[in-house]
């Protein structure tokens, strides 16, 4: 039998990530699941890469605190009167990285993601980061398309 109790889920804002919330919290709902909602604020925008050339600020702890509170109430679902338990986790680094240690950490039993994000991009199959986590994670992961 198969038990998820631990449900991450990646969120960069795009079509995609709203799309893979609602399978989240579906199968949290029917599983009496937890969900963590992540946002990866990608660290590679700060510094040299910057194509300005200009050093952009890293977000403070108040930002992060404000993005995960904001985070926290973007899925509120129900089922049944009972509502899904949900935590958010905002991180500065390398999203394919954080997503993966957070999985490990959490010992998530299921991650539930997005196939392109902000960016667009297709690519031949699924996302960078997504086919990443598909092929490096140490549990299922449920890739959601665009509708």
């Amino acid at each position: 039998m198969v038990n998820i109790k631990k449900i991450l889920c990646p969120v960069d804002y795009s079509v995609c990530s709203s799309e893979a919330m609602k399978y989240a919290a579906h199968i949290a709902a029917e599983d009496d699941a937890k969900v963590y909602l992540m946002h990866v604020i990608d660290i590679r925008s700060f510094g040299h890469e910057s194509p300005l050339d200009t050093e952009i600020p890293k977000p403070s702890p108040e930002t992060l605190e404000r993005i995960r509170k904001e985070l926290a109430e973007d899925l509120v679902h129900e089922k049944d009167g009972k509502r899904v338990a949900v935590e958010a986790i905002v991180v500065v680094g390398k999203p394919i990285e954080e997503i993966l240690k957070v999985a490990k950490e959490k010992k998530i039993d299921l991650i539930v993601m997005g196939t392109h994000g902000r960016t667009g991009i297709p690519h031949v199959v699924i996302g960078s980061v997504a086919e990443n986590v598909v092929r490096k994670a140490s549990c299922p992961v449920l890739t959601v398309r665009h509708p």
